[in-house]
């Protein structure tokens, strides 16, 4: 009897384990909401729904739903949707699903539902935009037609809606053969080799290229060019020719500037002579070559683009030629002719000309802006741009009633869970009608989580009340004071530049895998660790706060050593040593031009911000106070040994 209950104790026990291996421990909240966003990434419903079941009541349940919805959006009861609309009316989420809805009924051709949609959408969206010119031309608006003409010159391929126009537009014959050819030019310009493909095989047939010319203008276009078509008389046979120059224009422009004075240049129509001087020029300008300008002379200015002019612009100031400075700037747009670095330098061009009231009128357009333009145009106005005071200091109620937001609630949540984008799009969206004070309050919550991105970038919106003291955060001050005099650097720079690099997140990773507050690769990293003799180093360390800024500030330590110079080693830092000294000229070159005339959009942008944060850094931490005219200099001249490290990355 007791040996009979204690086989059924032994074998109650081994069922009840038997149980508990056959189910696994349901995995925590935070755990199901990362495998149900990874499901709905995955566009997999029914794991979806497995990991939503176990998130009753979580602060992220809207996101749930969202993320049901998206993946059935096809099939989806427009009841559920409207449903959804109207609970989450006014939040991201409910942007988000409209944006996704009116896609889905202008596929339908459900115009009367995509209007009824329409109103409330706040974002801008080209797709939306060419359904919604679809809606208006089923209902008889032809005026649809001339507004999206438009699309036709996006310079890449044209989403689904916006396909569907232009077919539109081409069956009505709202496009002439030029227009298809002028596409054509704009995709080759950009690279969108495919997309350009597909236009042209919208050319009427008697239109048509040579395929193997264009395979040769798109492959080959030096082989091609040096034994050229006998006869340019018709426009396929030209335009092969033109993409070839164009192609041959972006990887070598003095090869192209050959061929132009050559005499293929001269059977080429003026009007064709023209555009691809711009294009030259353009390209010129953009390697810094000394002729770029006298190129540019043979464009016609009125045919040249934005982008275009400001390189223009920028090879004038290059050459010192203010003249040409002004032409360009004058030829821009009123949106480009309006933006800051452009205003201060046709203030500049007409100071440098003896028209000082002319230029003082310019500079105070942008002297009050907290920008690297605004801080040199104060400068020309005779004052050194302060940090603008008092501070003004969210009270415990505004803070509570940001964190009381369902908005930021939830974007805090999703920063913690370390969904980073959705959670940036989550906290922009909310913060985008705030006035400044609630700005600064949803700023000082943000500070408060850590956040210091959103912080920083929040605050960086104020209008009329500011708090630069959290604009311009400084964390982990004694680990960069530190840093600043072991290596001897002004620690107002040092922030500056972590300030542009990561905002002051310590777990940052670049789409490159550059890491932590002063985003260093792994190579650069190893390399300074090494040479350093840093102890404790490892791979794995990283990104930890005090390995991170030792080893990016030895590193900003070697580039300026090397350079000689802040602005040359704050290139450096993002672009690397070999590049800042190639963006050298054969001449002294003032600071402001050397930063202005930066070929890579993004180091160009990066330099100018490092500057002005590190002038607004200086003031915040009591350094020393330095004029920003002062601190970019004169960049010294390349000299004939400087070629060999240029080449060095």
């Amino acid at each position: 009897m007791i040996f009979r209950r204690f086989l059924f104790t032994i074998a109650a026990l081994l069922a009840s384990s038997a149980t508990t291996l056959a189910a696994p421990k349901a995995p925590s909240a935070d755990e199901a909401m990362l495998r149900a966003y990874d499901a709905f990434r995955a566009g997999d419903p029914v794991k979806l729904q497995k990991y939503a079941s176990q998130l009753g009541g979580h602060v992220l349940a809207p996101y749930l739903e969202y993320w049901r919805l998206k993946l059935r959006l096809e099939d989806a009861p427009e009841a559920d949707v409207r449903d959804f609309l109207q609970r989450e009316a006014g939040s991201y989420l409910a942007q988000r699903l409209r944006a996704d809805w009116l896609k889905e009924l202008g596929k339908r051709g459900d115009w009367r539902g995509f209007e009824e949609t329409l109103p409330l959408l706040v974002q801008d969206d080209l797709e939306i935009r060419c359904y919604a010119w679809l809606s208006r031309l089923a209902r008889g608006d032809g005026s649809a037609f001339d507004e999206g003409r438009a699309i036709w010159l996006e310079p890449r391929e044209l989403p689904e809606g916006c396909d569907i126009l232009a077919d539109r537009l081409l069956e009505a014959r709202k496009f002439s053969v030029d227009d298809v050819w002028r596409r054509v030019r704009v995709l080759f310009e950009n690279g969108q080799v495919s997309a350009a493909r597909r236009a042209l095989a919208t050319l009427p047939a008697g239109e048509r290229h040579d395929e193997r010319l264009l395979n040769q203008a798109v492959t080959a276009p030096k082989k091609l060019l040096a034994s050229p078509p006998r006869n340019l008389e018709q426009r396929a046979t030209r335009e092969m020719v033109v993409i070839a120059l164009v192609r041959l224009a972006s990887a070598d422009p003095e090869a192209a500037v050959e061929v132009l004075r050559g005499k293929l240049g001269k059977q080429l129509p003026p009007a064709d002579a023209t555009y691809l001087w711009g294009r030259v020029g353009y390209e010129g300008a953009r390697r810094l070559h000394p002729e770029a300008l006298e190129w540019y002379r043979l464009a016609d200015d009125g045919t040249l683009d934005d982008q275009q002019l400001a390189w223009k612009a920028r090879a004038a100031l290059r050459a010192a030629d203010w003249q040409a400075v002004r032409d360009a700037i004058d030829r821009m747009s009123v949106s480009a002719h309006q933006d800051p670095a452009w205003t201060y330098w046709y203030g500049r061009a007409l100071g440098v000309q003896g028209r000082s009231d002319g230029a003082r009128a310019y500079y105070l357009r942008i002297s009050a802006q907290p920008n690297f333009y605004g801080l040199l145009a104060s400068e020309e106005l005779g004052a050194v741009a302060g940090v603008p005071e008092p501070f003004h200091v969210p009270s415990e109620a505004e803070v509570e009633a940001a964190q009381g937001n369902p908005g930021l609630a939830r974007a805090l949540e999703l920063y913690r869970l370390e969904l980073r984008a959705e959670a940036t799009r989550e906290w922009v969206f909310t913060i985008r009608t705030m006035d400044d004070a609630q700005l600064l309050a949803a700023a000082e919550l943000a500070r408060r989580a850590g956040i210091f991105d959103r912080a920083i970038n929040t605050a960086d919106r104020t209008l009329r009340i500011h708090n630069f003291k959290v604009r311009f955060l400084a964390p982990f001050r004694e680990v960069f004071d530190e840093n600043a005099r072991v290596y001897g650097l002004e620690e107002a720079w040092l922030l500056g530049l972590v300030r542009q690099e990561s905002r002051f997140i310590v777990n940052a990773k670049s789409s490159v895998g550059a890491k932590g507050l002063m985003q260093l690769m792994p190579a650069t990293a190893r390399w300074v660790a090494k040479r350093n003799g840093l102890t404790g180093y490892s791979p794995s360390r990283v990104a930890e706060v005090s390995m991170n800024v030792a080893l990016g500030t030895g590193y900003l330590r070697h580039v300026l050593d090397d350079l000689g110079h802040p602005l040359l080693a704050s290139a450096a830092y993002n672009a690397g040593p070999g590049r800042a000294r190639r963006w050298r000229d054969a001449k002294p070159l003032e600071g402001a031009i050397y930063a202005e005339t930066i070929p890579f959009n993004e180091t160009r942008d990066y330099v100018k911000k490092v500057m002005a944060n590190t002038m607004y850094y200086s003031q915040l931490i009591g350094g020393k106070l330095v004029s920003l005219k002062e601190r970019l200099g004169q960049v010294p001249a390349k000299s004939p040994a400087d070629r060999f490290n240029e080449e060095l990355p």
